[in-house]
């Protein structure tokens, strides 16, 4: 369940028109480092797109995004 939360965060994220999840808190804490990371991802390209683009650059997150992804199990 968390992880379907959190993947609707991301797509917010990515995607402002997107319907909203999560707190304003974990969006703006994660908002820079998608739009720096992962602005390659399509929004169309499916849920977990946006995740697996942070997993893949986790070192390099800041540590408010990464400690998102912690608190969502991720």
């Amino acid at each position: 369940m968390k992880i379907g939360l959190f993947l609707l965060l991301l797509l917010s994220v990515a995607s402002p028109a997107s319907a909203a999840s999560g707190t304003s808190e974990q969006q703006e804490a994660c908002r820079p480092d998608v739009r720096h990371f992962c602005h390659q991802v399509r929004p169309d390209a499916g849920d977990g797109a946006f995740l697996t683009c942070l997993q893949a650059n986790r070192a390099r997150l800041s540590a408010r995004c990464r400690n998102v992804l912690e608190s969502n199990g991720v």
